[in-house]
């Protein structure tokens, strides 16, 4: 029979070597499972290695064995369990178990510190890409909805509007200075919106006057402007909550604007009350900074008001651009009163504008003449021409009437 101690073991675990990625003050357990077939003269014995350096009994590292004996008594499995701490740098490696001629590795690799630093590096990028974005956000949010809102807002027209705000404030020196120069010179000309101001107060009684519900009605949008001297009223104290419903009733959206230190309580229940309903009201405040045209409260105002659309005007009169801008009415040399008709011969020598009138196109009646009646007969020969010299037709051919919004006058031989 042959010697049981050249039969090769078998290994149970690890199937494979493996790769462990410990982190640094850790222990790990490695573990060599065999299957042996074993004498009494031979015992089977697992050497571990670290590195190619066999580990003694004295080694720092814990080495375990348990052996399990089979059903044949020559055969059994053998598991030897190597502890190792990981306090240092110098502990990381590559260790081997063997038993005869066969063997397994485990190779201790430390977590790359590289690593770390680009995951460090990559979360503050992300963390920077997030705060730019939220500060462009807090810069442009507003630029931003007032180009969607230019853009693909609706537009308010053909509703019987003759105004775009109403303003109304109370008739002290600083509401007035407040509305006139300030107010209404950077929405109406520089915006082009069109305002109807009142200096009376928007609800002073208990019911809307029919001047009020008048202003309300041809106007699409309410500015109220909550000075000291208005929120100091009685009724603005006592009796604003019912005056708001009403408002809400006449007025979509109300906008209501409020100065940043006033002297008066900021608790003042008008404000508390729109502060708590800001759903249904547009609050904005005034700051020492908004005098400027690039201030946030311009733009919150323009988005609180309705989407103004700028057309282009037109090249030249619908009336005569499709006739190349002459109106065979007014082309008085090219024989069209006397029934020659023909090109124009003098062209226009202005055609990006009217140069003005040069003369009266009608003249005074000249004086009576004092010819005796002899004469009459050949004032009647030349009446026609007598009559046309009268009108001073020298500066028709030179105006340019692609302008000209008003009615053409039709002039006939009966009214010459």
């Amino acid at each position: 029979m042959a010697d049981l101690c050249d039969v090769a073991p078998t290994i149970l675990t690890p199937l494979k070597d493996q790769v462990l990625v410990p982190a640094l003050h850790s222990k790990v357990t490695l573990n060599c499972t065999f299957s042996v077939a074993f004498e009494a003269h031979c015992p089977p014995a697992v050497r571990w290695l670290k590195n190619g350096h066999l580990l003694g009994n004295h080694s720092l590292y814990d080495i375990q064995e348990v052996f399990w004996g089979g059903a044949n008594a020559s055969e059994g499995v053998l598991s030897s369990v190597l502890g190792a701490n990981l306090t240092s740098i110098q502990d990381y490696g590559t260790f081997t178990c063997t038993l005869r001629n066969l063997s397994a590795s485990f190779t201790l690799q430390r977590t790359d510190p590289a690593g770390h630093i680009l995951t460090v590096l990559a979360s503050l990028l992300v963390l920077l890409v997030l705060f730019m974005a939220a500060l462009l956000y807090v810069k442009c949010r507003l630029r931003v909805l007032l180009w969607y809102r230019d853009k693909y807002g609706d537009v308010e027209m053909n509703d019987g509007k003759l105004y775009d705000a109403y303003i109304s404030y109370m008739s002290s020196p600083e509401d007035r200075k407040f509305v006139n120069f300030i107010l209404k010179p950077q929405l109406e000309n520089r915006h082009g919106y069109k305002l109807l101001l009142d200096d009376r107060d928007v609800l002073p009684n208990s019911e809307p006057s029919a001047d009020l519900i008048m202003n309300l009605s041809r106007c699409r949008r309410l500015i109220v402007v909550l000075s000291d001297a208005f929120l100091g009223q009685a009724w603005c104290r006592h009796n604003f909550r019912e005056g708001l419903w009403r408002l809400l009733e006449l007025s979509r959206r109300p906008i209501f604007i409020t100065f940043e230190g006033q002297t008066r309580n900021p608790l003042h229940p008008a404000l508390r009350l729109l502060r708590q309903h800001r759903h249904v009201v547009t609050l904005l405040l005034w700051r020492p900074g908004s005098v400027t045209p690039s201030s946030d409260f311009w733009k919150e105002l323009r988005l609180a008001l309705p989407r103004k659309v700028h057309y282009r005007a037109l090249v030249s009169d619908p009336q005569t651009q499709l006739q190349e801008d002459k109106d065979p009415m007014l082309t008085l040399h090219g024989g069209f009163l006397e029934g020659r008709p023909g090109p124009d011969p003098d062209p226009d020598p202005d055609p990006e504008g009217d140069l003005g009138v040069r003369g009266p196109i009608f003249k005074d009646l000249p004086p009576p003449r004092m010819s005796p009646i002899p004469e009459l007969p050949s004032l009647k020969a030349s009446g026609g021409e007598t009559q046309r010299n009268e009108i001073d037709v020298s500066d028709l051919g030179s105006r340019n009437y692609g302008a000209r919004t008003d009615f053409y006058c039709l002039v006939t031989e009966d009214d010459m």
